[in-house]
Order: C-alpha cells, then sequence, then structure tokens
C-alpha cells in the first residue's frame, strides 16, 4: 500500500479530518516530507517511515530536533483540533471523570505526545528498605539526550522567549525547533480550578501512570498558601480517581519549575500515600478532623477528613505556623532576614468521600557543610542521587539519572569480582555491598537493586526534618505542642 494514503488513512480515523479532506491531507504531507509517494515498510509506524523519508530526501536534517519536530507535526494531523477534543471530553465528564480522562488520555497515547516508547525503556522496580518503607526506583531513561544544536540555540537565545517556559498554554500546537519543545500534537483541557482558569495536560515522559500537569493559565510564580489547598479539593472534586500535589515553591526543596504555578497528579498510589500513621495528633478546635504523623522517612503531617472546609482551614494554619517556625538545635531556621526558608509539599488523594493531605515539612537552608542543602541528599550519596527532592521522590518514587544504566553494569561486575571499570565514586557504597552479602551471578541484581533501594531511605532521611530516632521524635513533639497550642488544642 502506498505510505501516503496509509497515513491519510489514520488521519481521516483519529483526526479532525473526513474523507472528502483526502486529498487535502496528502498534499499537507507532500509538503513535509517531499512529492513522491513510497510503499508501506512491514509493520513500521507510518509517521516513522515519513520521517525517515523526509530525512532521505533532505527535507529536514538527520539531527534529534529536527525529527522530533516532524513527528509531531504528522501526529498533529491525526489529533482532533484543541476546541473538539475540548468538546468530546467535557461531554464525558458528564457520564464521569473516569471515562473522560480514559478516552483523554488514550487519545494522547495514540497521538505519540505520551511517549509510551521512551518510557518503556525507564528501568523500574520496588522494595522495602531496611526501615520497613516501601519504595520505588526509577532510572530515567525516556527523555532523549540533548541535541548539541539545541544546546547552542539555548545558550545563543536573547530577547523575550515564547513560549514564556514549557507549562506555558502557549505551548499547544506550537512547533518548536532548537532549544524550543515541539509540541504542535499538544492538546490542553481547560477547566476551572479555584475559580480562575487552568490548564489539564499529560505529561509527555511520564513517570508513573497517567501522569498529568495542572497549570495556571498565566506564567505566574508557584506558591504554597491556603489558595493551594482550595486548588487542590477542587481537582480532586473533578477527579477523584487522580492524586494531586504541588511541589514546594522554593529553590532546594522545590522543583525545576518554580516559575509557573502548576500541580502534577495522576492514577497511582504512592508508597507514602500507603504509610500508616504512627502518632495520632489532636485538634480540638478541628472535630471533623483526623490527623497524624506519618511513618515515612521524611516529616509528614496528615490530616484527612470530608469536611473539605475544616480540612482547608486546618491545613492553612499549618503551613502559616511551619512558615515561622524554627528550632535551632536541628538547623531548622524560618528565615535569615527577608529570606524565607520554609514551606511544605502538600499532597491530596481521596478514599471515598475522604480528603486525605499530607504536608511535608521543607527547610531549604544551606550550611557550611552542606553548601546544596542542610535537608538535601548528602555527598556520600551524590554517586547515585544529587538532584533535588520534588514531589515524586517525597512520596516514595526516586527518579535517578540515567547514566545510572552503565555506571551499575560496572558495578555489578566488580561485586562479582570481574574486570569493570567502575567509577570510583561508587567504591564504598560497592565495597559495603560485598561486605554485607555472599553474592553470586544469580542474586547480584536483586542485592544491586535492594542496594539502591536503601540509599534512596537514605536520601529521604536527609531531606527530613525531623529525624527517625528518638531526637527527632523530641523535636516532632516540640513542633506539635506549639502547633496546638497556635491553632487550638
Amino acid at each position: 500500500m502506498d505510505l501516503f494514503e496509509k497515513f491519510a488513512d489514520e488521519v481521516i480515523e483519529h483526526g479532525s479530518y473526513k474523507e472528502l479532506d483526502r486529498v487535502y491531507i496528502i498534499n499537507k504531507v507532500k509538503a513535509l516530507v517531499g512529492d513522491d509517494d513510497a510503499e508501506v515498510e512491514g509493520n513500521k509506524p507510518v509517521v516513522k517511515q515519513l520521517v525517515d523519508l523526509a530525512v532521505k530526501r533532505e527535507k529536514i536534517p538527520d539531527d534529534i530536533t529536527s525529527r522530533e519536530v516532524l513527528n509531531d507535526e504528522l501526529y498533529d494531523l491525526m489529533t482532533p483540533i484543541p476546541s473538539q477534543v475540548n468538546d468530546i471530553f467535557w461531554n464525558k465528564m458528564q457520564e464521569s471523570s473516569k471515562k473522560a480522562t480514559d478516552w483523554f488520555y488514550k487519545l494522547c497515547v495514540d497521538n505519540n505526545y505520551v511517549k509510551k516508547e521512551a518510557i518503556a525503556r525507564n528501568i523500574v522496580f520496588d522494595g522495602t528498605s531496611s526501615k520497613g518503607h516501601g519504595l520505588e526506583i526509577t532510572i530515567n531513561l525516556s527523555k532523549p539526550e540533548k541535541d548539541p544544536k539545541a544546546i547552542a540555540a539555548a545558550a545563543h537565545a536573547t530577547g523575550k522567549k515564547y513560549p514564556q517556559c514549557a507549562l506555558c498554554l502557549e505551548n499547544e500546537g506550537y512547533i518548536g525547533g532548537y532549544g524550543k519543545n515541539a509540541r504542535s500534537n499538544l492538546r490542553i483541557i481547560r477547566i476551572n480550578v479555584g475559580g480562575r482558569p487552568w490548564g489539564f495536560q499529560y505529561s509527555p515522559y511520564a513517570y508513573f501512570n497517567e501522569h498529568c500537569i495542572f497549570l495556571d493559565e498565566k506564567h505566574i510564580p508557584m506558591v504554597i498558601n491556603q489558595q493551594t489547598l482550595i486548588n487542590l479539593v477542587d481537582i480532586e472534586k473533578q477527579f477523584p480517581k487522580y492524586f494531586v500535589g504541588s511541589n514546594a515553591d522554593l529553590p532546594i526543596v522545590g522543583g525545576s519549575m518554580l516559575a509557573h504555578e502548576h500541580y502534577q497528579g495522576g492514577r497511582h498510589i504512592f508508597p507514602m500515600m500507603k504509610a500508616k500513621v504512627k502518632k495520632a495528633v489532636k485538634f480540638n478546635n478541628y472535630p471533623d478532623v483526623e490527623a497524624g504523623i506519618v511513618d515515612w522517612p521524611m516529616s509528614d503531617l496528615r490530616l484527612s477528613s470530608d469536611n473539605s472546609l475544616a480540612l482547608i482551614d486546618l491545613g492553612s494554619q499549618i503551613i502559616k505556623f511551619w512558615d515561622h517556625y524554627s528550632d535551632e538545635k536541628r538547623h531548622i531556621k524560618a528565615f535569615d532576614g527577608e529570606t524565607r526558608h520554609h514551606t511544605v509539599t502538600p499532597i491530596m488523594h481521596r478514599k471515598g468521600k475522604k480528603f486525605i493531605l499530607d504536608l511535608v515539612l521543607r527547610d531549604n537552608n544551606t550550611s557550611e557543610q552542606y553548601p546544596l542543602g542542610i535537608f538535601h541528599p548528602h555527598e556520600k550519596l551524590w554517586h547515585i542521587k544529587k538532584e533535588n527532592i520534588g514531589l515524586i521522590e517525597v512520596m516514595g518514587r526516586a527518579i535517578l539519572p540515567g547514566r545510572l544504566k552503565s555506571e551499575l553494569e560496572e558495578v555489578k561486575k566488580y561485586l562479582l569480582d570481574q574486570d569493570n571499570q567502575m567509577a570510583e565514586s561508587h567504591k564504598e557504597w560497592a565495597d559495603e555491598l560485598k561486605q554485607n552479602n555472599q553474592i553470586t551471578a544469580a542474586n547480584v541484581e536483586n542485592i544491586l537493586h535492594q542496594g539502591l533501594v536503601e540509599v534512596f531511605e537514605e536520601v529521604l532521611q536527609c531531606a527530613g526534618v525531623f529525624k527517625n530516632n528518638t531526637d527527632g521524635d523530641q523535636g516532632w513533639q516540640e513542633f506539635i505542642d506549639a502547633l496546638t497550642k497556635e491553632v487550638g488544642e
């Protein structure tokens, strides 16, 4: 079968076009890949064949960015236009949010905005640390390597940037290029959150099932306050099958996109959500709200209630109190002059009618001993994890750098006493694994995986402001005593 005809069939089946538009579609394709048709090659995706054809005919350069731009342009043709996508989505929302999100997620997979093939390359496994915490490990191999031409373009970019960031609504349908994300096939659902216009889309390189992003229509900085909790409740009312949470709003403890207000969500039950409350906390002024300290490596105070207004009110009081709380014995300091150091990572999910809010206390102070952050992975762990601890990792899913795939293969050889080129940074850790285990070819993979789980446990322990020890328990008690006195015992 002819390649252009095959592509036209798929466009007509999935997009906004009809049979009457066939000639128009084919001419659109010819403009992108050249006039002469070609034969379909086996089961290889049609769009990949068209991109290869464009490279062969020198219609585009053979580089990562050019291939990605053309790929997304072609998939855009087989994707309904934004207004049609929104109409279908909101019609399905009348039946249920699950039907609407199931449909929209499938659309984003089918049109290659969610890069399923790339995501499948990630190394993913789970385990239980020696402290008894279930944890999930991901070695991130899905995002493509940086295109050298894109790096150069970004370095020399001047003037006003459009779109302003990767989260802006203006990305919808944007062609992209060197140093700019290709987003021709992006579709964003328009929603109302907390009385303001927001957008809802899926993440192209998802870290978990149906990983989605809720983004403010305006390019405004992230902030954690009472409005944040109002927004999270509003999203949970609209999408009760999804969790939703926000990265912290300060450097070091925040995410990488602090310039644009947004949350992340999806259909995944994270280890932290399964963790039990280890100590109940009573707030007499809030009889409708159950509260407690969670058995978790980081410092998590959980609130639970079917009274969302009471939950928001108490949660807001806790955020305000933590904002100004200091405990110098434990290096917890709220302010340096006007510089704020405290915030929370707030995460919400539903259990039936109950809203469950986890408020994870964050502190971004630095010191001479810990220049990247006192409550940040410490240097002995940098061989595995040096990056910030964001929302996903707070909940117990490690996002580890792709370099580890090849580096861990060398560690494995070292553990088996084979010739290796193991990085010196892994030696102390590898020697500990050797000392503590009887290692064989049959069990080396499991030992290595368990070793990563233990390192991630330590990473999260580093980020906890009240440590899981006697001193940390005392710190929690002092904080709770002061908090309950402030908001009403």
